[in-house]
C-alpha cells in the first residue's frame, strides 16, 4: 500500500476540514505520482487516503479521513452521493426548472480535481490532477452505468493541467456529442458549445443569481460583461430594455442568439470595453434603473489582489454612479482570493467615493450544485450581492 508521512502543519489542515496538503508540509514519499494513498502524521497515526501528485504544489488531495478499501464501488457510492444531493428544482406542474447542471463540483463533493457538468444529457469531464486522470475511465464507466447519458466528452484543456505535467486535450470519451446544445434554465434557453465554449461549454454557477435579480430588477437595464447573454436574458424579463455589453464579439453573438432563440427584443447587445463604456456613459449622463457587474476573475493570484481590488472598485464606483434613486446593483466576483469581507469593503469604498448611500438586500453565492464545503475556502468563490441605491 503506497503510504506518505506528513508534518504536524499537514496533519492539522486536514483534521481542521481541509482538503489539501502541500509539498513543504509532506515528510516522506512511498509512492508514485498519481496514486491513491493512505496518508500519516510523525507519529504514524493514519489521517485519510488521497490522491498523490509528483509534481504540484498541491501534493495530497483528501477524499476520505475513513480507513476504507478504496475500489470501483468507493466511487461509486461518490458519485451517487453527489448526484443524490441534486435534487432538481420544481415548477409548478412538476418539470425540473433547469435540464443543465453541475454534477460533481471536486472538492465540494468530496473528490477532490473532478467537475463533471450534466448538459441535457451530455456530460462533460474534466480530471484536474494525477490522480483523476488515472481513474478517468473508472469515472466514465460509473457515469455510463448509473446515469445512461448521451454522451461523454473530456475538456481537458484548462492550464491547471500543466501544474500536473499532464496534457491539454478535448474530445468525445462516449457516444456522439452534437456541437451544439440547447439547455433551459428557469424557462430561458442557451446555446452552449461543449466541445469550444467557455469552462466546460458554459457557466452554471450564476443561474440561482439570474432567478434572484428577476424579484429586483426594473426600469432600464445594463448587464456589464454578459458573456453569453445570462444576466440580461432574465432582466429582460423585469426589465423595459436592457443594455448588454462584453468586449468579446463572439461572446455578444453568442448572447444575440440565445435573445432571439428565446424570442427577446427588448436587450440591445453591444461590443465594447466595459471600463471605458461606463466611463463614456458616466460623460453623457445616462441613467439606469437596473445594472449587473458580472466580471471575469480579476485575481489569477493573491499577488494580484491590490490591483484587481482596484478594478472592482472602480467599476462598482462607475456603475453606482449611473444608477438613479431606488436603482438595483448587482454586483458579482468569481475570484477566490476576493474574499466576501474585502469585497463589501470595496463596495463601500466604492459608494462613498460616488457619494451614494446603498441598502445590501442580497448576499449570495454559487448556485447549490457548486457547494461549498465548511472548512475549504478554496471552493467559495462567487460572491454576488444585491444592493438598492437610496440615496
Amino acid at each position: 500500500m503506497s503510504k506518505i508521512f506528513v508534518n504536524k502543519k499537514g496533519a492539522r489542515r486536514v483534521r481542521g476540514g481541509h482538503l489539501w496538503i502541500y509539498k513543504s508540509d509532506v515528510i516522506k514519499i512511498e509512492a508514485d505520482g498519481g496514486a491513491v494513498v493512505s496518508v500519516y502524521d510523525e507519529a504514524r497515526n493514519f489521517i485519510g487516503k488521497a490522491f498523490y501528485s509528483d509534481s504540484s504544489e498541491i501534493t495530497l488531495r483528501i477524499f476520505t479521513i475513513r480507513d476504507e478499501e478504496i475500489n470501483k464501488e468507493f466511487w461509486r457510492r461518490q458519485i451517487k452521493n453527489a448526484a443524490r444531493r441534486r435534487k432538481p428544482a420544481k415548477t409548478e406542474d412538476q418539470r425540473p426548472k433547469t435540464d443543465a447542471q453541475r454534477l460533481i463540483y471536486s472538492e465540494g463533493d468530496l473528490i477532490p480535481s473532478l467537475i463533471v457538468d450534466d448538459y441535457a444529457g451530455v456530460f462533460v469531464i474534466q480530471t484536474l490532477s494525477q490522480g483523476t486522470e488515472k481513474l478517468k475511465e473508472t469515472f466514465v464507466e460509473i457515469l455510463r452505468e448509473e446515469f445512461e447519458p448521451r454522451a461523454i466528452i473530456e475538456r481537458n484543456d484548462v492550464k491547471v493541467r500543466q501544474r500536473e505535467n499532464l496534457e491539454m486535450k478535448t474530445g468525445v470519451l462516449y457516444g456522439e456529442a452534437p456541437d451544439e446544445i440547447t439547455i433551459e434554465q428557469d424557462g430561458i434557453k442557451f446555446y452552449v458549445s461543449p466541445l469550444g465554449g467557455q469552462k466546460t461549454g458554459s457557466f452554471l454557477d450564476q443561474r440561482e443569481n439570474h432567478l434572484a435579480l428577476r424579484r429586483h430588477a426594473f426600469g432600464r437595464g445594463l448587464d456589464c460583461f454578459t458573456f453569453n447573454g445570462g444576466f440580461a436574458l432574465n432582466l429582460a424579463r423585469s426589465c423595459e430594455s436592457v443594455l448588454a455589453i462584453d468586449i468579446s464579439e463572439d461572446a455578444t453573438a453568442l448572447a444575440r442568439r440565445n435573445a432571439e432563440l428565446n424570442q427577446i427584443s427588448n436587450i440591445e447587445f453591444q461590443t465594447a470595453n466595459v471600463f471605458d463604456a461606463l466611463r463614456d456613459f458616466e460623460t453623457k449622463g445616462e441613467k439606469f434603473d437596473t445594472v449587473v457587474l458580472d466580471p471575469p476573475a480579476f485575481v489569477k493570484s493573491r499577488a494580484a489582489l491590490k490591483s484587481a481590488t482596484r478594478g472592482y472598485k472602480e467599476i462598482n464606483l462607475r456603475a453606482l454612479k449611473l444608477l438613479n434613486k431606488n436603482g438595483i446593483l448587482a454586483t458579482c466576483s468569481c475570484s477566490f482570493h476576493m474574499s466576501e469581507d474585502l469585497f463589501l469593503q470595496t463596495i463601500e469604498e466604492a459608494a462613498r467615493d460616488a457619494r451614494r448611500r446603498v441598502h445590501l438586500i442580497e448576499k449570495r453565492t454559487q448556485a447549490s450544485d457548486h457547494p461549498i464545503l465548511v472548512g475549504m475556502p478554496e471552493t467559495y468563490y462567487l460572491k454576488c450581492f444585491i444592493l438598492r441605491v437610496i440615496d
